[in-house]
């Protein structure tokens, strides 16, 4: 599994640089403007020069309408301003349709600039309170579009995590689905370090976390720890070895 850690500005970037033998990718949202809140383009730059070169650096383009031009002019300038993972919320899609429309103008957009670049279509564990996409259309979705990634977060941040809304086995269901279709397969959502046994179990290829590697868990009045993210790493580490030890044993 991979490690995605998101910062929520230039000085938390610096405090993830400090850990980055323990993360995989760094990941640039605003917080204060949704779960999936776009920064500025000019924090993404200064993010991507931040961090060691290594490191991919992903950036949110929003919890975003269905508007497929607007979204796609946003995700390429996430790509420009240096985002190899480019993650879309798709917020204001009540219908699978809507969803590959918007996300088939992003991967042009994207693609044609840098071809190598990750595009991600991403939903809410909790769709049924904001009225968008079944969580378990997003792989489709992703296939359909042409993306590289399907990607599960929450969308109200009130205290409630993934496997609230999603309990393991139905997001075991959505990492099936993303892999059948050739799909990176990522999870979010208030996850801590008590979800790493299942989601080693479930296979996810990415996990995502802010407010389990701040200070005092708070995503929005904490500030990420080095040491916390070097503490989550080894917790994650441990679990997908155990998972690993036992497949072999069966």
């Amino acid at each position: 599994m991979l490690l995605l850690i998101s910062p929520d500005g230039v000085d938390e970037a610096l405090d993830c640089a400090k850990a980055a033998e323990h993360l995989d990718i760094v990941d640039v949202k605003k917080p204060d403007e949704g779960s999936l809140g776009a920064n500025y383009p000019w924090v993404i730059r200064e993010i991507r020069a931040a961090v060691p070169a290594d490191k991919p650096v992903s950036a949110t383009v929003g919890d975003v309408p269905y508007k497929p031009g607007t979204v796609a002019q946003a995700a390429l300038g996430a790509a420009v301003s240096g985002a190899t993972y480019i993650k879309v919320g798709l917020y204001g899609c009540g219908t699978p349709e809507q969803a590959v429309e918007v996300m088939r103008g992003v991967v042009r957009a994207v693609k044609d600039h840098r071809p190598d670049a990750f595009v991600v279509a991403s939903g809410y564990a909790d769709a049924h309170r904001i009225g968008c996409v079944n969580p378990l259309a997003l792989p489709h979705i992703a296939r359909r579009s042409g993306s590289d990634a399907a990607m599960l977060d929450t969308a109200i941040k009130d205290g409630t995590r993934l496997f609230d809304h999603v309990p393991p086995d139905v997001c075991a269901e959505f990492v099936r689905r993303a892999h059948d279709a050739g799909l990176l397969a990522a999870l979010a959502g208030s996850v801590g370090s008590g979800d790493l046994g299942e989601l080693a179990r479930i296979q996810a290829d990415i996990v995502g976390v802010r407010g389990a590697v701040c200070e005092g868990g708070d995503r929005n009045a904490g500030r990420i720890q080095p040491h916390l993210v070097a503490a989550f790493r080894a917790e994650m580490d441990r679990h997908v070895r155990e998972r690993a030890a036992a497949a072999v044993q069966s």
